[in-house]
């Protein structure tokens, strides 16, 4: 009796512990299939479920349960999905050995579990300030595809991964775009009254020299200036005969006899006629003719025969031909033009230095002609939309913190949030590319000399300013698939890399607090939360320049961010980008950082939130830098 109660005492007790055994192996195994299915969502990429999201929910199961200390055997996971990936279920099996029930015949324990993770999206806000500069247009191998045309790629994986994660839900998420380079095209975001009406420029005044033109009519001639000249007409014979009786039998004698031929002599009156007209040189000449006929006779012996006594006689007789002519006589008066002439200012050559310049119209993207082309010509000119800063200090630090904001405070430039008031150093002002010219002057050097920057405020010499705008920027908005991949194909790549510009305006599109908060702090359908995401990303590292047009005018002239416009600048570029982006984080917006096919600085690490920046060395490494961010923005979680 005592045995037998020893026995059902033993299978109690015994069955209790392996129970519990097999309770805390199955908790174990409901763990490792949760990690399996949460590893195989996140590998999920452009590819949907294929092996190699089975192959990481597998890995990431095994290392999640130890068989051998669980006492099990037969362990089996096995992920699927229905939808391609979005959501991956997995079911989990083990059997687990016993250590007192064995007693009894019952060797194993058999345990199974089903856990599932998918992507589900909250109400999420995204800003993406994508770096277009000049370097985006390279390509990574020769013949390959650009940066440029890479980043397009993993901007639509991005679209399609967040996408598909609000398949079935009422999830609202919105894109907002800030291209930059050396400024920002906001103009079309911005209130027209948020813009200066009057602005000062380094530019360049065309100078005129006062000299008398002649238009070309003839407005009187001059003083006469006199000549002569005469000639003749063509000789005419008028007349012929034997001078008189006498006949010689010698030519000789006849010859001897002969009288001298006459000289030209006039024959009666003169006629005279006066006529006016323009030569070949433009001249007025009047000539006046004066024609009178004038006649000469020539004599010569001519053989002549006569019958005498009906004998013929030859002999030799004298005889005069008449001849007549007209002589003329011309008389010349001839005349200069005198022109007409007009006073005209005429282009001499071009000033350097800051100009004012009203830009009331050319801010509402109204023409606006002015002398700027070359030899002064007309230039005709509509506002692309990039605008320069408000007004700033050539500070050499810059630091933020939640008391005071970013210091120095005099930095308008800097201040996020605040809406322009009535003073112009709190507005913004629209870039001029046609009007913007740097000075120049020659510096001698050994071996001959070059053209330099110039710190005089009036130069002769310069040139046309390189500037550049990027594609225009976009406010918070629900896009379609379509409507999106519109806007990632139209980005193009120009200009030089600030950094700090970039991460300004991506704030300021983002910011609940500041000049677009209406648009920020719109409530979604669903009434949720919104959580935001501002991915910055860039090809290299700041480099701004001191001659170029950039958001901060010509910096070696307009010294808004150094005081001599040269010493430390990129620097203190790179001061004002990191004080802004602790402005961004201070606001709770995750603030992402990609590194593209360039070294992850101190400052881009610096710059983004915790966990949060990428190095991508290819298109592969952008496309996953990409949708590990989507992923974040997608919540992914477990749903069973």
């Amino acid at each position: 009796m005592a045995a037998v109660g020893f026995l059902v005492l033993a299978a109690v007790v015994g069955g209790g512990l392996d129970m519990s055994r097999a309770h805390k192996a199955e908790n174990r195994l409901q763990a490792a299939c949760d990690a399996g299915v949460l590893a195989g969502r996140r590998a999920v990429g452009t590819n949907g479920f294929d092996d190699a999201v089975k192959s990481e929910a597998g890995a990431y199961f095994a290392n999640n349960f130890d068989a051998e200390r669980q006492s099990s055997s037969n362990v089996k996971f096995t992920p699927t999905s229905d939808d391609d990936g979005n959501t991956i279920a997995g079911t989990a099996e083990a059997d687990v050995q016993t250590a007192i029930m064995t007693i009894f015949g019952y060797d194993t324990i058999s345990i199974s579990v089903a856990c599932s993770a998918s992507m589900g999206v909250g109400n999420s806000d995204v800003t993406m300030v994508l770096d277009s500069t000049g370097s985006m247009g390279w390509t990574l191998d020769a013949g390959g595809p650009t940066k440029v045309s890479m980043l397009q790629d993993a901007m639509k994986n991005f679209y399609d991964t967040v996408e598909a994660s609000t398949a079935g839900g009422n999830a609202r998420i919105r894109y907002a775009f800030v291209p930059y380079s050396q400024s920002i095209n906001v103009g079309h975001l911005l209130k027209p009254s948020w813009l200066v009406d009057d602005m000062e420029i380094q530019s360049r005044e065309p100078q005129y020299e006062t000299t008398v033109v002649e238009t070309g009519e003839v407005a009187g001639w001059g003083d006469p200036v006199y000549s002569t000249s005469n000639g003749q007409s063509q000789v005419e014979e008028i007349g012929q005969g034997l001078l008189n009786g006498d006949e010689y039998n010698k030519k000789w004698k006849c010859n001897n006899a002969l009288p001298n031929d006459t000289n030209w002599k006039n024959e009666g009156g003169s006629s005279t006629e006066t006529g006016t007209s323009i030569n070949a040189n433009g001249q007025e000449v009047t000539t006046t003719t004066k024609t009178t006929r004038q006649t000469r006779k020539t004599y010569t012996c001519v053989r002549e025969e006569r019958f005498n006594n009906g004998k013929k006689v030859k002999y030799w007789a004298p005889q005069y031909t008449e001849f007549a002519r007209d002589n003329y006589e011309y008389e010349f008066e001839t005349r200069d033009p005198v022109m007409e002439t007009i006073e005209s200012e005429v282009f001499s050559h071009f000033v350097y230095k800051q100009l004012e310049y009203d830009v009331s119209a050319y801010k509402k993207f109204s023409p606006v002609t002015t002398q700027t082309g070359s030899g002064g010509t007309d230039v005709t000119s509509t506002w692309p939309g990039c605008i320069e800063e408000r007004d700033t200090t050539p500070a050499a630090s810059f630091t933020y913190n939640s008391v005071v904001g970013i210091t120095p405070v005099s930095a308008n430039d800097l201040d996020i949030d605040s809406e322009p008031t009535s003073d112009d150093d709190t507005k913004w002002r629209p870039m001029w590319p046609e009007v913007a010219f740097y000075r120049s002057a020659w510096v001698n050097s050994w071996g001959g000399g070059y053209w330099d920057l110039t710190h005089a405020h009036e130069s002769d010499t310069g040139g046309q300013a390189v500037s550049r705008c990027p594609q225009k920027a976009q406010l918070l908005k629900t896009m379609s698939e379509s409507a999106f991949d519109s806007y990632a194909d139209s980005l193009i790549a120009t200009g030089n890399t600030y950094h700090d510009l970039g991460v300004l305006w991506g704030a300021r599109v983002s910011s609940p607090e500041g000049i677009f908060a209406s648009n920020v702090n719109l409530a979604p359908g669903n009434g949720g939360n919104v959580s935001r995401h501002l991915i910055f990303m860039t090809d290299g590292a700041m480099q701004p320049s001191i001659s170029i047009q950039s958001a901060y005018g010509i910096e070696y002239h307009d010294r808004r961010i150094t005081a001599n416009g040269s010493n430390h600048h990129t620097r203190r570029h790179n001061e004002r980008f990191l004080a802004i982006c602790e402005a961004v984080k201070a606001k709770g917006i995750r603030l992402w950082v990609i590194a593209f096919a360039t070294g992850l600085t101190d400052e881009l690490e610096t710059c983004s939130s915790d966990d949060s920046s990428f190095l991508a060395e290819d298109a592969d490494e952008l496309n996953t830098a990409f949708q590990e961010i989507a992923k974040e923005v997608g919540e992914l979680r477990i749903t069973q």
